[in-house]
């Protein structure tokens, strides 16, 4: 006899309708480093699903830094950074990347996600309110699930609805707008000046997920807030490793105090191992690289600008997007699996977005830009993009070149 779980798990269909179809597009296997070209079951196939923005994850210098890290440091750290695990290697990174995103201190985390969540939970509480996009990451969501402050959501960067949601709530109360730099799967960029305009009218303080825009957008890829000029104006800056970074980890950046403050009452720090030294070495190889060798990211703008005439001139729907993160609007959660699975077939990586991670009206193939890159890739790939919409029956409206 099954028991309650069993029979709930029982109920869930979803994955096996969809792999009942042959469209199942999630976990697929690659078996080579993550670069432009990859091999799935052996065969070559271009890269349009990453985050590796500047395509750093094979890069030479990053590879011997983790080797050097290993050698002197070991495979982990065998505990938190609270008690055991902290090493000269963190303390350093911590610094640069204070001094990278502007401001006093910073403190790294096990992942990008356990940042969120440890920030979020511990930095507001039972009389506090937190403030968010309709549209921000999971992460940020999951953190605001754990706080015990009262979570009020407003439209996507519609700075109408947040200003009337600040203007409710008492003068004298502690209100976090968090919010992302670039919003991970539309592609457009937090409206900024405006969220710190109306932070100083009602008293709020700002904390910016700078997770997709780091090494993307801002003075040397600074991220949101450098970009807009308002590094002064944003109180926490959280970023991840995994992105541009070719590591794995996450931090937070803000005054001292504040740094402190978490560094003793987050509890997803506290009680997670620290990030192991390669992850470490890595994150500040990349920042070296990110820092003295600007054309990374003028590449990565370059082949941006290059993918994005290409697809709306043979008639994607590519909504707001103001990134190297290009949604390619299909509507349509059965034709979105219909055109990942022609493509990966061709020989193409892209990303499906259905619902519920958005409305079944909005559903997406996510399509990513890396800063290595060559045209002519891009332009394989959008002759695919071309074949894969009608294999699936969708109707572009091709504009004039």
């Amino acid at each position: 006899m099954q028991k309650n779980l069993q029979q709930k798990i029982a109920r869930y269909k979803d994955v096996a309708e969809v792999k009942a179809k042959n469209l199942y597009p999630y976990f697929r296997v690659i078996e080579s480093g993550q670069d432009t070209e990859v091999k799935i079951n052996g065969k070559r196939m271009l890269m349009f699903g990453s985050n590796s923005y500047l395509g750093l994850t094979c890069h030479p210098a990053i590879k011997e830094a983790a080797k050097k890290a290993v050698d002197k440091y070991g495979s982990g750290c065998a505990g938190s950074r609270f008690l055991n695990g902290t090493l000269d290697i963190h303390i350093e990174l911590e610094d640069r990347l204070a001094r990278f995103t502007g401001k006093e201190a910073a403190v790294t985390f096990s992942t990008g996600f356990q940042v969120n969540l440890g920030v979020l939970s511990s930095i507001v509480g039972r009389n506090d309110y937190l403030l968010l996009d309709e549209y921000d990451h999971a992460s940020i969501i999951d953190g605001s699930r754990l706080a015990f402050a009262k979570v009020i959501k407003y439209r996507h960067n519609n700075m109408s609805d947040l200003e009337q949601k600040l203007s409710n709530l008492p003068g004298d109360a502690v209100k976090l707008i968090a919010v992302d730099g670039i919003f991970s799967m539309e592609g457009d960029i937090v409206n900024l000046p405006k969220i710190a305009e109306l932070a100083d009218k009602y008293g709020a303080n700002i904390m910016v997920d700078d997770a997709h825009s780091l090494g993307v957008i801002g003075e040397k890829g600074a991220g949101a807030a450098s970009h807009f000029g308002l590094t002064d104006s944003v109180d926490l800056i959280m970023g991840t490793f995994s992105k541009s970074l070719a590591s794995l980890g996450g931090f937070i950046s803000g005054d001292a105090a504040t740094i402190d403050y978490l560094k003793h009452n987050a509890r997803a720090l506290i009680f997670s191992a620290s990030i192991t030294p390669a992850s470490a070495a890595s994150a500040l190889a990349a920042l070296d690289i990110i820092e003295t060798e600007p054309h990374h990211i003028t590449n990565l703008w370059n082949n941006t600008r290059y993918a994005k005439k290409l697809l709306e001139e043979n008639g994607f729907d590519l909504g707001n997007t103001e990134s190297p993160i290009l949604p390619i609007y299909i509507r349509d959660n059965a034709k979105t699996f219909m055109v990942t699975k022609f493509l990966e077939q061709h020989g193409v990586f892209v990303n499906p977005v259905v619902s519920p991670a958005v409305p079944s009206d909005a559903s997406l193939i996510r399509f990513s830009l890396m800063a290595t890159h060559t045209f002519g890739q891009i332009e394989e790939a959008v002759d695919k993009l071309v074949n894969a919409a009608a294999y699936a029956g969708l109707e572009l409206v091709k504009q004039n070149a």
